[in-house]
């Protein structure tokens, strides 16, 4: 196993890392909407959805990987709601590639964060 670290993305606040890569396959932590910086964004769904794919694409460089390497992503939203909005924005990211996806509600994120995601890539 091999733990991942970027300067490019905001530092894990808790005791993990930003994702672990084990037999080519890079597994992330989940990415909520802070900078690098470790400030949240403000904005609305839209904005913090970006800057969340934003995150995930530096992890992903880090450990050799891309976007288009992703083969499941994880997203979970605060409001059910927000749904037409996060995947508009995601769809701007998976365009022509499009990974298996799960997306849940959940009651509370970290830093009352609206939108994390989480992905599975195969390391080139």
């Amino acid at each position: 196993m091999k733990a991942i670290q970027t300067n490019q993305a905001p530092a894990a606040i808790g005791p993990y890392s930003q994702g672990i890569v084990v037999n080519n396959l890079f597994y992330s932590s989940g990415q909520i909407p802070l900078t690098v910086e470790g400030t949240m964004v403000a904005g609305d769904i839209k904005d913090q959805t970006h800057q969340v794919f934003q995150n995930l694409q530096a992890v992903l460089s880090e450990a050799g990987a891309s976007l288009e390497t992703v083969i499941k992503a994880t997203v979970f939203i605060k409001d059910m709601n927000d749904f037409a909005a996060v995947n508009e924005v995601y769809g701007e990211y998976f365009n022509v590639h499009k990974p298996a996806r799960s997306c849940v509600e959940v009651a509370r994120l970290p830093k009352d964060a609206l939108v994390e995601i989480e992905v599975v890539a195969l390391v080139k």
